[in-house]
Parts: structure tokens; C-alpha cells; sequence
């Protein structure tokens, strides 16, 4: 019922609301969970609770007319005779072929390449079109270990080593069989049309030694040249990345609980994992306590929108970021020009997230060939790089602002928090006072 319809006396229940009763009646009706896409999408703390504090009389501002920002930064410094050096701090997260269509895998190559970024393959193995457009490509080594091949492997610019998502950290993916095609199926090894979960775990090892072996491993086959990273769901965050870095990663990769997804539990994306905003800060000082930070790179993702959540998570100690549901958002996804399709499968524009069904209106988390063709990789490959563009100005509007003359520059004294929430996660000072939640007196 929309709210047009309520009348005076109509009370809705808190707990038991509209949506979580359609929920109560589809489980009943069913006898399945539900399985969606995209990510959480409860509020939780969040970068918007969080300000810069601008140059004045105490801060010098630059100029954006004539002073420079720089926004270059190099990952995997720490071990890899050919790190990888990017021209932004701006990242495409692993998203697979087989989640996405072959299209949109171009497109996303395509777009980081014009402006000298990174894009990252995901479960399911490296296209042929993903390679060819991405100047800077990570293979991410998975733990379903679908699509794995070391001649890849050392095609790949850098090597992502999943051992968890935001979006479901503990949880294995999933691909519904409608979208195993016959080039899905020979990429994965696995029969076409069939239902297909990935493990939640590596099989190989069992801990941080075996990590560490697997890393060795890996440097081996690709002649030490690659940086090696380690992707983790961020849960218990301080002592992973300790882990991480003790087992040999030249690069962290956090993935907060806003980070999406392809296909897995409603419940899983709601209820399991926490925010960036929270898990951020126990990163690096983990990092620090190790005299690590900034010789380990910390990329972050998970709710990454817009070139403010790009300058607050560096001022937080990031040396990067991460897009991934942002990055389809460019390319077309939730598009209001799909809105009559939208409406047959029963949603909207900006409410889509069956991306598991593969009937995706916008060609992009699909594999039905005619609806892959309706995305121009060339035109997505545009839109994506535009959107990079924008972010990179913002946040370097942002940090001129602070005086800074490099994005890495921004630092935690750059910022406040406008609740005592975000100012005890992001160890900041609430807004007009000097008090950070949790330290001193």
C-alpha cells in the first residue's frame, strides 16, 4: 500500500513493517530465502557523517586554477619488481564474467584504461575483451579457483588473493544457471545451465601459513613480478590485516558491507560484516603498529560513491579506493531509459537488484545475448571514464581546500564527525569539540 492510501489512525508497525511482512508472506509462500544483488541497503554510519574542515586562518588553501593536486599513487611497492602505478586512486573492484556480460566487462576496461586506472577480473577467469581494453589488469585468485589458469596469471598486472567480500564475508557467491552459457560454462568448467555456489573457502590451506605459502607460490609462477593482494571482508578487520601483511601482501584490499554483490542471501548482504567507516581506521593501525601503513597499501571499498568518500577514506588513511556497484551504475545500471522494463519485472529504476536472474534490461548483469548487445562497450567505456573524472576532481577540490598538494596528504586531522557514532568509529573529533569517543579523558 502507498502512503496515499493511509488514512488518520493507520498505524504501521516499527518492527513489523510493510517490507518485512512482504518478506514473512514470500518466505511463506516459497519455502526459499531470498537471493538478490547489488549490496546492503540498511543506513548504517556512514562517509557522509563525516565534514572536512577547510582551510582558513590557521590552513593555507591552494588554488584550483593554478596550484596542482596530484593524484598518482603506486601499489605493491613492498615486494613486486613491477608495482603497479596508477594515475588515480580510484580502482574498478573484481566483478565476474558470467555476473556481468562479456559487454560490460569491456566497457569497465575500457574506462579505467583512459584514465589510467585499474580493473580487476573477479570468480570465472580473464576474457579475451577484458584484457584487450585494460591497460592495468588484476586476476583475482579465488577460491572456487573457477576460470584459473597460470598462463592468465601471469598476463595479469597485478594478483588479488580473495579471502573475503563485504558483502558476504564467510559466504560463498553464487550464479544462477540461467546465466551459465556455453562460454561461462567452458570458462568455469562446469555444465551449462546448471545452479553453481563458490566455496567460501580456499582448499588448499587452512590458515595464515598456508597463505603465506600460497603468496610464495604465487610470486613464483609470475617471477616476482606482480604485486600480490590480499582482499578481506571487513569483520574483524585489526586482526586480518595483520595476518595479511605477516603472510607477505604487498597490497590490503578491505571490502566494507556496503560493497555488493552478483547473487547471494538477502540475509547474508543485511546482517553479516561492518561498515568501511568502522573498519577503515582499525586497518591502518594495524598497519601502523606494524610500521607498515603507507609501505603496504590499504585499497577500500564497499559504499564508495562519490569524489568525497574518495578524499575521506584517504584522509582516513587509504591509499586508494575501490568502485564496484557505482562503476554499473555509470555504465547504465538502473537506468530511468529501462523504466518500462524495469516495471515487468517488478521494480524501478533505482531499485533493481535481481541481477542473479540474468534479464537485466541494461545489458550489464546478464548473459542473454540480446540483451548483452544492448550495452556499447565503446559508449560504457566513455560514460565510466567521465564518472572516474568526476570523482578525481571532487576529491582534489576537496583536498586543495585542506592545503593539500597530493590526495595522500589528507589526514584524519582534516575531519570531524557530525555524530558521536562515526566520531568513535573514524577516531575523529565530534564536530565543534575536541572530543574523539573512546580516547583520553
Amino acid at each position: 500500500m502507498s502512503e496515499q492510501h493511509k488514512r488518520p489512525g493507520m498505524r504501521e508497525s516499527a518492527s513489523f513493517d510493510r517490507d518485512v511482512i512482504a518478506e514473512i508472506q514470500r518466505a511463506a509462500d516459497t519455502g526459499i530465502y531470498d537471493i538478490r544483488g547489488f549490496g546492503a541497503k540498511r543506513a548504517v554510519p556512514h562517509f557522509d557523517d563525516l565534514l572536512f574542515l577547510g582551510a582558513s586562518m590557521s590552513r593555507y588553501p591552494l588554488e584550483g586554477y593554478r596550484e596542482r593536486c596530484a593524484t598518482d599513487v603506486t601499489l605493491g611497492t613492498r615486494y613486486a619488481s613491477q608495482p603497479l602505478e596508477l594515475d588515480i586512486p580510484v580502482t574498478i573492484a573484481g566483478m565476474s564474467f558470467g555476473s556481468l556480460s562479456a559487454q560490460a566487462k569491456e566497457a569497465l576496461g575500457r574506462g579505467a584504461s583512459v584514465v589510467g586506472t585499474s580493473t580487476t577480473t573477479g570468480d570465472g577467469g580473464m576474457t579475451a575483451e577484458e584484457r584487450g581494453q585494460s591497460d592495468k589488469l588484476v586476476y583475482q585468485y579465488l577460491p572456487s579457483r573457477y576460470g584459473m589458469n597460470p598462463d592468465d596469471l601471469r598476463k595479469a598486472d597485478a594478483i588479488e588473493v580473495v579471502l573475503g567480500q563485504g558483502a558476504k564475508p564467510g559466504g560463498g557467491g553464487m550464479l544462477m544457471g540461467q546465466k551459465i552459457s556455453d562460454r561461462v560454462a567452458e570458462m568455469r568448467t562446469l555444465p551449462k545451465g546448471v545452479d553453481q555456489r563458490s566455496a567460501c573457502r580456499h582448499p588448499d590451506w587452512t590458515g595464515p601459513d598456508d597463505l603465506a605459502i600460497k603468496i610464495e607460490e604465487l610470486r613464483e609462477i609470475t617471477g616476482g613480478e606482480k604485486p600480490i593482494y590480499i582482499k578481506i571482508g571487513a569483520t574483524r578487520t585489526y586482526y586480518d590485516v595483520k595476518l595479511a601483511v605477516k603472510a607477505g601482501a604487498d597490497v590490503v584490499v578491505l571490502d566494507g558491507m556496503q560493497g555488493g554483490t552478483a547473487a547471494t542471501q538477502e540475509v547474508f548482504i543485511e546482517h553479516v560484516g561492518i561498515p568501511l567507516l568502522s573498519a577503515l581506521p582499525q586497518a591502518v593501525q594495524a598497519l601502523q603498529e606494524l610500521d607498515m601503513h603507507r609501505k603496504v597499501q590499504l585499497v577500500v571499498s564497499g559504499g564508495i560513491r562519490s569524489g568525497a568518500d574518495v578524499a575521506k577514506a584517504m584522509a582516513l588513511g587509504a591509499d586508494a579506493v575501490s568502485i564496484g556497484t557505482a562503476a554499473l551504475i555509470a555504465l547504465g545500471c538502473n537506468h530511468p531509459r529501462w523504466e518500462a522494463e524495469y516495471r515487468t519485472l517488478g521494480t524501478a529504476a533505482g531499485f533493481y537488484d535481481d541481477y542473479h536472474e540474468g534479464r537485466d534490461p541494461a545489458g550489464i548483469s546478464t548473459q542473454d545475448p540480446a540483451l548483452a548487445r544492448r550495452l556499447d562497450p565503446e559508449a560504457g567505456g566513455r560514460r565510466l571514464a567521465n564518472y572516474l573524472r568526476v570523482l578525481t576532481m571532487e576529491a582534489q577540490t576537496l583536498a586543495r581546500a585542506c592545503g593539500k598538494s597530493h590526495l595522500r596528504n589528507l589526514e584524519p586531522q582534516d575531519l570531524v564527525a557530525l555524530n558521536v557514532e562515526a566520531a568513535a568509529m573514524a577516531r575523529v573529533p565530534l564536530a565543534g569539540t575536541g572530543w574523539v569517543p573512546g580516547v583520553g579523558a
